[in-house]
């Protein structure tokens, strides 16, 4: 492929668009879309105001005012604006593209063009093109049972809630990968421009191929406030932002002229023309190096149109605009002839006829049918959704028993990484979905020993780099790699939404920095099954691994598994956690998540080798089980034990497994029932989650009677919370992370946390001693024993600094 230079060069002045020659030009067009804009500013401001009289047919009462006011007027004349030109860029170039607004509590915007355009009628058809369904839709606004004040699943078009800010852009930015014939509008607000996620967001062009994938055009709205103060970005000159964007990349076009609809007209055809340029280069084989993607900053006022001053102090243009501009208006007299004045000033006899419909210039200025941007087939993931083509499991399967071998191979004895065994079923998926698969990673893979999947695929990124920089480049990567773990999660969440395949592999320790983000996600996932015409889009999938109890080499910040307690935190119909305690059961489970649909699923892997245990046809049935009884590890097949002790993570199991076999061959007389757990949620009782077992099924995995020592992978309050309401809760013990590590050896982390194989034996020999009186006789001299076993391995480590031969070459037999 010929690569190019981009043309223009990186310049720090914006392109010169003669707007006054558009105004002569297209002078009827843009009185059609000022007078567009008017019905959408007027929807906007009433919806936030009135429950009556919305059509100000009489003069304007108290009792028409809601008695709660909420909403944010001040950001909804920018964003009715840029819908407007959307639009109208729309019905020119037939472009397939819908908006992803950043500043979210504008919803009244949003409402207001969806209304217009006749996207809201096809969901909600009370909501008709008469006064009754002005009535309802201005109404409803911020009403019980009606629409929030921010966007939300039930409003069509919306891919993005933006309550949270930040994350806008980037989910822009993950919506058009793989989606070529796309073009994502997405406003950014000055406030959202303050956060993190949007600072490093900005250089999502720098992964977007545009080859074969769609583009974005990213739409700063600076109106100079955010709730109480001036905005960051509001603050800085043209040229300041014209150096910062262009040192970003972009190609930058500044909207702030007097006549903002002819400015808005011919930035908007621009900054169209600039994508098909750089998308027809780099599709014809004549890519272009570095290029340089529109960027379009619109300067408006706050609040614009709205009310211009009250009580002696500026509304418009100022802070004051940002959410209700008058709130007194139901008891003073004066706000309330304010209020009617402001929204006598958009004309509304000139917008809706007599039977309320508004009249058909204005319905002309919006698309027709699935080129609506709130009827876009893209913002409706469930419906573009194809499943995965997925490999046969049982080409991966890593054998745990070869009987014909010299001296024979038992359980356990092979050890391997788990998830380098997963890399190579990821590699075949990359294969066989090409288009439809992504690996979303914070500069991770190969740490994480994912990195089979660089036999078929490289890392995306469309900047030039260096000839030794390996598996990097601007061709067909399928791995996004960049070191924030907001940025990756917004791409795979736009990628999602849009309807394709994504995996997100993390560290476990800062997997948390992703806790809000999962959170409001899960809502829209929760929100979105009340909706018929929202199917399910494919599962979140995170694969956390680098794990806590393989951290001891980075220590202490490194080690913090809190990320399992938020899943859980979510509404029990969304939320999965699994810990598979092998490379057979991690592989059935990633299987297993790359099929579902509705959910966020967490798995917890090492990737550190480990002991393997149960052959794929076992690790399906275990898996599918949630947890079952290792029969093969336990005292006579685990009938009428003594103790059950369960192992919830892979090296949790490993230390019960260990634990196990020294008692079978130190102490016979215990009698030992070994259970593992995959699927965390089978704890919870079976009525809080449609994973929990029922009690009869509970008291056949852990007995109804017997004492439990659980030894888990995170925080024991976690397995306390979930057993809580189980009959006998008291029986059990719960072992996990006490917040206990530094720079150390890896057993000497289990040691620290009162996890190790010694402290489950003494805490066996304790529990079995009160019924046992054959273990009671010998209880004090093993328990005395392994306490000084404690003590000397604290002694060997500080003065060898590795784990004994006895720890580090154990094997089970």
């Amino acid at each position: 492929m010929t690569i190019t230079t981009s043309t223009p060069q990186a310049s720090f002045s914006q392109p010169d668009i003669p707007v006054t020659q558009v105004r002569q030009n297209q002078g009827a067009e843009l009185d059609a879309i000022a007078k567009y804009r008017r019905a959408a500013n007027y929807l906007a401001a009433t919806q936030i105001y009135l429950k009556d009289n919305v059509l100000l047919r009489e003069p304007l009462k108290p009792e028409h005012i809601k008695d709660r006011l909420l909403g944010h007027w001040g950001t909804c004349p920018g964003i009715n604006l840029v819908y407007a030109h959307l639009n109208r860029l729309i019905r020119r170039y037939d472009a397939n593209m819908f908006l992803v607004t950043g500043p979210g509590h504008g919803a009244p915007a949003n409402l207001a063009n969806l209304y217009l355009e006749g996207s809201l009628r096809d969901y909600y058809p009370d909501l008709s093109f008469d006064e009754a369904g002005v009535y309802r839709l201005v109404k409803q606004f911020s009403w019980p049972g009606g629409f929030p004040s921010h966007l939300y699943p039930g409003i069509p078009g919306t891919i993005h809630e933006g309550g949270e800010l930040g994350y806008a852009l980037a989910t822009a930015f993950g919506a058009v990968m793989d989606n070529p014939d796309l073009v994502v509008a997405c406003i950014v607000g000055d406030g959202e421009s303050e956060t993190g996620p949007t600072a490093t967001a900005w250089h999502g062009t720098k992964f977007i191929d545009p080859a074969e994938s769609g583009a974005v055009l990213p739409i700063l709205h600076l109106n100079g406030y955010k709730i109480a103060s001036p905005s960051i970005f509001g603050t800085m000159s043209d040229e300041e932002l014209l150096h910062l964007f262009t040192g970003y990349g972009y190609q930058v076009r500044i909207v702030e002229d007097e006549d903002l609809d002819a400015d808005m007209y011919a930035s908007m055809d621009w900054a169209y023309q600039e994508i098909c340029r750089i998308q027809q280069a780099a599709r014809s084989g004549n890519r272009i190096s570095k290029p340089r993607w529109p960027l379009i900053i619109l300067r408006s006022p706050k609040g614009w149109t709205g009310i211009k001053e009250a009580d002696g102090v500026p509304i418009e243009g100022n802070f004051r605009s940002h959410q209700v501009p008058l709130k007194e208006v139901k008891s003073n007299p004066e706000h309330l002839e304010l209020l009617e004045n402001w929204f006598r000033s958009y004309r509304p006899e000139e917008l809706f006829d007599e039977q309320g419909q508004p009249f058909p210039d204005i319905l002309d200025q919006c698309p027709q049918g699935e080129r609506r941007m709130g009827s876009n087939p893209h913002t409706f993931g469930g419906r573009m959704r194809q499943p995965l083509e997925l490999p046969d499991l049982f080409n991966y399967a890593v054998p745990v028993e070869h009987p014909e071998a010299a001296q024979g191979c038992q359980r356990g004895e092979s050890s391997v990484s788990n998830t380098y065994e997963v890399g190579k079923y990821l590699r075949d998926v990359i294969q066989q979905n090409p288009n439809n698969f992504r690996i979303f990673c914070p500069d991770e893979l190969e740490s994480n020993r994912l990195y089979k999947v660089l036999d078929v695929t490289q890392r995306n990124y469309q900047w030039p780099t260096g000839p030794f920089d390996g598996e990097i480049g601007p061709d067909g990567g399928r791995i996004i790699e960049l070191l924030s773990e907001h940025t990756c999660q917004a791409f795979l969440q736009g990628y999602l939404l849009t309807g394709r395949h994504g995996l997100f592999p993390s560290y476990e320790a800062f997997l948390g920095i992703v806790t809000t983000m999962m959170d409001q996600y899960a809502k829209f996932l929760k929100y979105s099954k009340e909706f018929p015409w929202r199917p399910p889009v494919s599962s979140l999938n995170y694969l956390e691994t680098s794990t806590l109890w393989r951290q001891e080499h980075n220590g202490f910040s490194h080690q913090n598994p809190g990320f399992i307690n938020s899943v859980l935190d979510q509404q029990a119909d969304y939320a999965r956690v699994y810990l598979p305690p092998d490379a057979n059961c991690l592989l059935s489970t990633i299987d297993h998540c790359l099929q579902s649909t509705g959910y966020v699923n967490l798995v917890i892997a090492n990737k550190n080798p480990l002991p393997q245990w149960l052959s794929m046809e076992d690790a399906i049935a275990h898996c599918r089980a949630g947890g079952s009884v290792w029969q093969w590890a336990s005292t006579d097949d685990g009938v009428d034990p003594d103790v059950v002790m369960v192992g919830i993570g892979d090296c949790p199991m490993l230390e019960v497994m260990a634990a196990a076999q020294i008692l079978r061959n130190e102490l016979p007389e215990l009698r030992i029932r070994v259970v593992n757990v995959t699927d965390l949620l089978i704890l919870e009782q079976n009525s809080t989650h449609p994973h929990g077992l029922d009690d009869d099924m509970f008291a056949a995995l852990f007995t109804p009677d017997k004492p439990v020592i659980i030894n888990f992978h995170g925080y024991p309050s976690l397995i306390k919370q979930m057993l809580f309401g189980r009959p006998t809760i008291e029986r059990f013990q719960i072992n996990g992370y006490q917040e206990e590590g530094t720079t150390t050896t890896p057993f000497d982390m289990q040691v620290r946390n009162g996890t190790s194989r010694y402290h489950l034996i003494m805490q066996a020999i304790r529990l079995a001693a009160q019924k046992n009186s054959r273990v009671s006789a010998r209880a004090n001299d093993r328990v005395r024993h392994y306490e000084y076993v404690l003590a000397a391995h604290g002694q060997y480590i500080c003065e060898t600094g590795e784990d004994p031969d006895e720890i580090t070459n154990w094997q089970w037999c």
